[in-house]
């Protein structure tokens, strides 16, 4: 059996690292989620068979004298700490010394209305000029690619490309070595692998790539081995220059002085290197959640102890009471220990006070008000204004005390977000399943925020009930036992061939679910590791509307009663069902919303939605999953995918199990993907400890 490898700390990702099972591939991937291959790099290309870093000899090298890279690195940082120089004389501009609040909407009153019917958010289409498509042709590439050149580059996308063609690869979906042809193409004899412009343009490249397998920062060795990779003569050169033109920024992990062998030797020094959106978030977020952990609640406690005291269980009682303490409190549990935020929510709205539950998705806002949270919202549709109770006059959101659950869902830039809209004072409560895949975009918000101890951390101890709940739960530590399940709540039906894993998963949707168990076609959700191959989503969901909604796709690929996974932003999937079409775009029904998406937006946003990946699926719920694992899926599986795949369904969970020993395997020894971030050190050096 082939593990999968578990990157090393700041190791890139080969695809099948990107963003768990669901990697980055050359095919179009679904929206909002990527998609692997098995065959190609992130960017597309061919994959290397070692993981980044690690080729040979690079371990000989680590073990000598540091780069010099490394050294010059070291050497600043150490000069800025010291006060010897400051750090505006390393990079173009200097670092604000606090992040200031982003502009907040305006503020709205208290009571809002129900959200209208929902069209698709317009975006600020920036149409090519003349010039673009020009030079687009000069240097042989497709016009098709200049409204979005256009998009990304801006109104002076074509000098900006005569100036500097490797800008080219920061459209999306180009990869290096069409933009190097670019290049060719227009410099000539000029153009060669060691030109600034492409090595700094690959640094960037390569860190937006790491991105989307969830790292907020890499190592510089790694940077540095991916360069060299790529053909770059001196990518320690190569590094220095990106961070001198500003376009990464460095930073040192500090690291214990006892760490050193003898006491002449220098403590070992780690260089990570990021792109400035991601360290800003994540300084804002550690700087925003130090601040609300560390003021003090206002409110009498008494009430809050009466509250504990009526609270519905032993765990709701010790949630309210940690709130009570403390500005921000972490807490854990699966399904059924929703109902201790909701509890939590619920006692504070008794307590007179300004409070709301948000949950990452539309399933997870209605499960939250069917537990009785009186102020249920989604967290996109909070910070959006569109949900929720609006802003005070300094913009932060009118709030109290505020719950979020399915907190791991939560990238570092949602979180700074959402942070940065809370006033000194509120209650902030990040609750989640420890146990679920990370979130889609970069960082492990909650998982740091936990291993800080920054703040008190509440573990349920409410157990999700019946044959489902035991299975989840042995998962989630490391154990995949069996289950007795008499009404048939899980069933496991094996297969050889990805074709009978398609033919058995059809049959299990349109007949045996809702003949033995009850649930509907429609209410059945098919779960597989990734959108190609011969058991992905795409032909799984060609099979499905063959049997379920057969039709010739008139409306761009789809007809009225698809099922269709909708993705407004990344990492937010909406399930849906096709309604119509006209003129306006694609009309759908997603859970009695309408939602238009434009013509040009469709095959960008709407993809069938009978199978989606567990990472679409994450944070919604069925009546009735049915898991696909084929068998060229046994090297991507890990125990936090298999386990968010296994939690999506209610009442009923079918296994289309085509991995054998690969299953347990992943479930006993590949807990998850190791993510590169800053978090964790950021909030241990701030953050006051929890008691």
């Amino acid at each position: 059996m082939e593990h999968p490898v578990t990157n090393d700390r700041g190791h890139l990702p080969d695809a099948a690292d990107a963003a768990g099972p669901e990697g980055a591939g050359a095919s179009a991937p679904a929206p909002g989620s990527p998609e692997p291959d098995g065959a190609t790099s992130p960017a597309g290309e061919p994959a290397a068979q070692d993981a980044p870093g690690e080729e040979p000899g690079a371990q000989e090298a680590a073990a000598g004298k540091r780069s010099a890279v490394a050294e010059a690195l070291a050497a600043a940082v150490k000069a800025v700490e010291s006060g010897e120089r400051d750090a505006a004389s390393f990079f173009n501009e200097p670092k604000p010394a606090s992040r200031p609040r982003r502009p907040a909407p305006a503020p709205r009153p208290p009571a809002h209305p129900a959200p209208a019917p929902a069209a698709a958010p317009a975006r600020a289409a920036v149409p090519p000029s003349a010039g673009l498509v020009e030079v687009l042709a000069a240097g042989g590439a497709p016009e098709q690619l200049a409204a979005a050149a256009a998009q990304t580059l801006g109104e002076h996308a074509a000098e900006a490309l005569r100036e500097d063609p490797w800008r080219l690869l920061a459209v999306p979906g180009v990869r290096p070595e069409q933009a190097d042809g670019f290049a060719r193409a227009l410099l000539g004899p000029e153009c060669g692998p060691g030109d600034e412009r492409r090595a700094q343009a690959l640094v960037v490249w390569l860190l937006e790539r790491a991105a989307l397998a969830g790292h907020t920062v890499l190592e510089a060795p790694a940077l540095s081995a991916e360069l060299a990779r790529r053909a770059v003569p001196d990518p320690d050169e190569a590094l220095q220059a990106a961070i001198v033109e500003g376009a990464v920024l460095v930073f040192q992990e500090g690291q214990d002085e006892a760490a050193a062998t003898d006491d002449d030797a220098e403590a070992p020094v780690v260089l990570l290197l990021g792109l400035d959106r991601y360290a800003m978030a994540e300084e804002s977020l550690a700087d925003g959640l130090a601040r609300l952990a560390n003021a003090a609640p206002p409110e009498d406690s008494s009430g809050w102890e009466q509250a504990a005291a009526a609270a519905p269980s032993p765990s709701a009682a010790e949630l309210i009471r940690a709130a009570a303490a403390c500005g921000l409190v972490t807490h854990s549990g699966g399904e059924a220990a929703r109902a201790e935020p909701a509890a939590l929510v619920t006692a504070a709205a008794g307590l007179g006070l300004r409070a709301c539950a948000a949950a990452h998705t539309e399933d997870g806002r209605r499960r939250l008000a069917g537990l009785g949270a009186p102020e249920a919202v989604t967290v996109a549709g909070l910070l959006s204004g569109q949900e929720g109770p609006g802003r005070d006059e300094d913009g932060s959101l009118a709030l109290d005390v505020l719950v979020v659950l399915d907190s791991p869902q939560l990238d570092v830039e949602a979180a700074a977000l959402l942070v940065e809209s809370l006033a000194d004072g509120t209650r902030l409560v990040l609750s989640g399943d420890p146990g679920v895949l990370w979130s889609a975009g970069p960082g492990r918000v909650f998982a740091d925020l936990v291993a800080s101890r920054a703040c008190p951390s509440v573990v349920s101890r409410t157990p999700d009930p019946g044959p489902l709940g035991e299975l989840v739960s042995g998962i989630g530590i490391g154990e995949l036992s069996a289950v007795d399940a008499p009404g048939k709540e899980v069933v496991i039906v094996p297969v050889r061939e990805p074709a009978e894993a398609v033919h058995r998963t059809v049959q299990l949707v349109a007949d045996s679910v809702p003949r033995a168990i009850g649930v509907p076609a429609a209410d059945t959700q098919v779960i597989t590791p990734g959108h190609g191959g011969p058991a992905g989503t795409r032909a799984l969901n060609a099979a499905l509307k063959d049997r379920l909604n057969p039709g010739p796709g008139r409306f761009g690929g789809f007809d009225p009663g698809d099922r269709v996974a909708y993705v407004p932003a990344p990492g937010r999937m909406v399930p849906g069902t096709v309604a119509s079409a006209d003129a306006e775009g694609l009309r759908l029904d997603c859970g009695g919303t309408p939602v238009v998406v434009p013509p040009d937006r469709v095959a960008e946003e709407v993809r069938h939605g009978w199978a989606v990946t567990a990472h679409q699926a994450a944070g919604t719920r069925w009546p009735a999953a049915v898991v696909v694992l084929p068998g060229d899926a046994a090297a991507t599986l890990t125990r936090a995918w298999i386990y968010t795949a296994f939690s999506r369904g209610e009442r009923h969970l079918s296994v289309v199990q085509g991995v054998d020993q690969a299953l347990p395997r992943a479930v006993a020894e590949v807990p998850a993907k190791a993510r590169t971030t800053r978090l964790l050190p950021l909030l241990q050096a701030q953050a006051r400890p929890a008691e």
